[in-house]
């Protein structure tokens, strides 16, 4: 356990005070959580990369905590219906077929490398973003109009691209007939 693993965990631990202020329409609140969050997100990862801090933990712990920030925040704004039903089944269903394909991997005996695609990491930036923009629309009473709308269809798309590119990587992973070492 060393300094990035540490802020990692503390990310976690704000997941449940982003989810009260959100329910409690604390916006202004959430929204600054969010910030610290991914403030804390890129200090652990520059930390652990700038001083070969990186760990087997950190790499799992890391993913873990961003994704369950985002899903969070996503189911909470999508149950208070600041944003749509629809979109918040897409960000959640692509994460859990994500989870359950390395899942059903490592049962198999065939684990797959745990490495994220260009349009995935693509994908986090516009969920990020649309994310804060929302809080912040929310928080600070501005209407997002356009800008709200051109980064949730960016969200849309990616998400659902991100999420046939890991189906197609996991099925070509999964044909092979030797484990990966």
């Amino acid at each position: 356990m060393n300094l990035p693993n540490i802020i990692t965990l503390m990310r976690i631990l704000l997941v449940p005070v982003i989810i009260w202020a959100i329910a409690s329409q604390q916006m202004k609140l959430a929204f600054f959580i969010f910030v610290v969050a991914g403030v804390s997100d890129a200090i652990d990862g520059f930390l652990a990369k700038r001083f070969n801090m990186v760990t087997d933990i950190g790499a799992l712990l890391d993913p873990v905590a961003d994704k369950a920030l985002l899903v969070s925040i996503y189911m909470m704004l999508g149950i208070s219906g600041n944003i749509p039903e629809w979109l918040v089944i897409l960000v959640v269903s692509r994460d859990v077929m994500i989870v359950g394909a390395v899942i059903i991997s490592w049962l198999l005996d065939n684990p797959i490398p745990m490495k994220p695609l260009m349009v995935s990491k693509m994908n986090t930036v516009a969920q990020v973003a649309f994310a804060a923009l929302v809080l912040a629309s929310l928080g600070f009473g501005f209407h997002a109009g356009p800008y709200q709308t051109i980064l949730m269809v960016a969200v849309a798309i990616l998400t659902t691209l991100s999420m046939v590119f890991y189906l197609i990587e996991w099925a070509r992973h999964m044909s092979t007939t030797e484990p990966i070492p």
